[in-house]
C-alpha cells in the first residue's frame, strides 16, 4: 500500500480528494499499485465529510510517517510551501504540486533535492492546469530541437480580451464580470498584470531550455492599459489582441522571454483560443508546430493533472523519472531592450500626414495603422522590427514633438 498526504484542501487540494476516490479504480489500475490518502493537511475544519478523519492541522505527522510515500502540494504561495515540500524532498518523499510559484522560484533547488533522493518532484499542473504540456515537452518531443514556446497562459486575461474583441465591453467592465463569475479574484492584479503567464513561461522555458529562469528575468507587461480602440485597430490589421507568454532560443546559447499583450493575426492556432481557455504553441526542428489546448485552470482540470502526475509517482517509487534543469546563469536571458520587435502605435495627432511623416525617420519604414472607427485627431503606424531600446528612443523622440503617444503594443505576426 501507498500512502499519500494532501497539503491544502482549497479548491484544487478538494478536487484532488474528490478525483481520487471518484475514479479510485481506475486510478489503481493504473498505477499498479494499492493506494490512499492517509492524511489532509489544513489549518480549518470539514466535518461530514466521508474523509473527515483524514484531516490534521500540522505538518510533523506527514513528514514523520515512514509510511507516507507521496506528498501533494496544493496549498499555495511560497510559504510554508517551500520549506515543507523541500523538507518532504529530502526524507526520500516524493511531491506533486500544482504551485506555478513555488516552480518557478525554486524548480531547479527542488529538482537538484530530489534527484540527491531517490524522490521525484513533479508539477504538471503548474502550468496550463489539466492541459497535458510539461510531460509531451519532456517525452514525446524529447528528439526535437525546440526552437520556441508561445502560449495564451492564463484564462482570466483571455476571457476579459474576448469580451472586449466579441462583445465590446470595456476592460473594467470585462473585469468585473470576470469576478463575479469566479474567473478573476478580488485582487486581480497577479492575473492581469502578467505575473502568473510569467510564472509559467519560466517553467516551460526552464524546461524546455535546460536552465532555470527567474520570473524578474522576464519583462512582463499586463493588459490593464488596453482599450477598445485597441481591439478595433487589431481587428481593422487582421488580427486580436491576446496576452503571450513567448520564449525563444537566440544565438550564443542564450533565451529571449516576454509577457505582454500582442496583435496576432487570425491565422495563427492562438488567435482563436478564446474565454477561459489557453493554447501553448510548442515549435520543435523536426515536429514544426503542436499547441495544446484546454481549459488552463479550475478545480477537477487542475486536479485531473495531479492526480495524473500521482500515478506517475506511484510507479516510479524507487526510481527517478527524468525531469531536471541547471541552476540559472547571470546574462542567460538576454535583455528584451536588446531583441527586436515590431510595434503598433497610437498617437493623438491634428495632423495625421504630419505625424507620420515626422515618424518615418525616426521608425524606419513603416506602415499606417486605418482602423474605420478611429477619431479624427488620431494616428496609428506599424513600425518593422527593430531593438526595442532603439523603439524606445525613437518613441521619446516623437513624443518630443508634442505628439502624444497613446497606446504602443507588440505585434507577433510569426505565431
Amino acid at each position: 500500500m501507498v500512502y499519500i498526504a494532501v497539503m491544502g484542501h482549497g479548491v484544487v487540494g478538494s478536487g484532488v480528494v474528490e478525483v481520487f476516490y471518484k475514479n479510485n479504480k481506475s486510478i489503481i489500475s493504473k498505477a499498479g499499485i494499492d493506494m490512499d490518502i492517509k492524511y489532509i493537511l489544513d489549518i480549518r475544519d470539514f466535518p461530514g465529510l466521508p474523509y473527515s478523519d483524514k484531516f490534521i492541522k500540522s505538518f510533523d505527522p506527514i513528514i514523520n510517517d515512514p509510511d507516507i510515500k507521496i506528498v501533494v502540494e496544493v496549498m499555495g504561495g511560497l510559504e510554508p510551501s517551500y520549506t515543507y515540500v523541500k523538507r518532504c524532498l529530502m526524507a526520500g518523499k516524493s511531491v506533486v504540486t500544482s504551485n506555478k510559484a513555488l516552480v518557478a522560484a525554486y524548480g531547479s533547488e527542488l529538482l537538484e533535492i530530489a534527484k540527491n533522493h531517490n524522490a521525484n518532484f513533479l508539477f504538471e499542473a503548474s502550468v496550463g492546469g489539466g492541459i497535458p504540456i510539461l510531460r509531451p515537452i519532456s517525452q514525446c518531443l524529447a528528439a526535437n530541437e525546440i526552437k520556441e514556446i508561445a502560449g495564451i497562459l492564463n484564462g482570466t486575461t483571455n476571457f476579459i480580451l474576448t469580451k472586449m474583441i466579441s462583445d465590446g465591453m470595456d476592460f473594467k467592465s470585462a473585469l468585473e464580470l470576470a469576478q463575479k463569475l469566479g474567473y478573476a479574484e478580488r485582487d486581480p492584479a497577479a492575473d492581469v498584470e502578467g505575473m502568473d503567464a510569467c510564472r509559467k513561461i519560466c517553467i516551460l522555458a526552464s524546461l524546455a531550455f535546460g536552465k532555470h529562469v527567474y520570473p524578474e528575468d522576464v519583462h512582463t507587461e499586463g493588459i490593464t492599459n488596453l482599450t477598445l480602440e485597441d481591439v478595433k485597430y487589431a481587428e481593422a490589421w487582421g488580427g486580436v489582441i491576446k496576452l503571450i507568454g513567448r520564449v525563444k532560443k537566440i544565438e550564443g546559447g542564450r533565451i529571449s522571454a516576454i509577457v505582454c499583450p500582442a496583435f496576432v493575426k487570425k491565422e495563427s492556432q492562438l488567435a482563436n483560443v478564446d474565454d477561459v481557455f489557453n493554447g501553448i504553441m510548442v515549435r520543435g526542428d523536426a515536429i514544426g508546430d503542436v499547441v495544446f489546448y484546454g481549459r488552463g485552470a479550475g478545480k477537477l482540470p487542475t486536479a485531473s493533472a495531479v492526480v495524473a502526475d500521482i500515478i506517475d509517482e506511484a510507479k516510479h517509487l524507487g526510481a527517478r523519472k527524468y525531469i531536471y534543469w541547471a541552476p540559472a546563469e547571470k546574462g542567460y536571458v538576454c535583455d528584451y531592450k536588446d531583441m527586436a520587435s515590431s510595434f503598433f502605435v497610437r498617437v493623438k495627432s491634428h495632423d495625421k500626414a504630419m505625424t507620420l511623416k515626422a515618424a518615418e525617420p525616426l521608425f524606419g519604414k513603416i506602415t499606417e495603422a486605418v482602423c474605420p472607427d478611429s477619431p479624427k485627431d488620431e494616428a496609428a503606424f506599424i513600425t518593422q522590427p527593430m531593438p526595442e531600446g532603439q523603439f524606445e528612443r525613437a518613441l521619446a523622440s516623437l513624443s518630443s514633438l508634442d505628439i502624444n503617444v497613446i497606446s504602443k503594443i507588440r505585434v507577433m505576426a510569426d505565431i
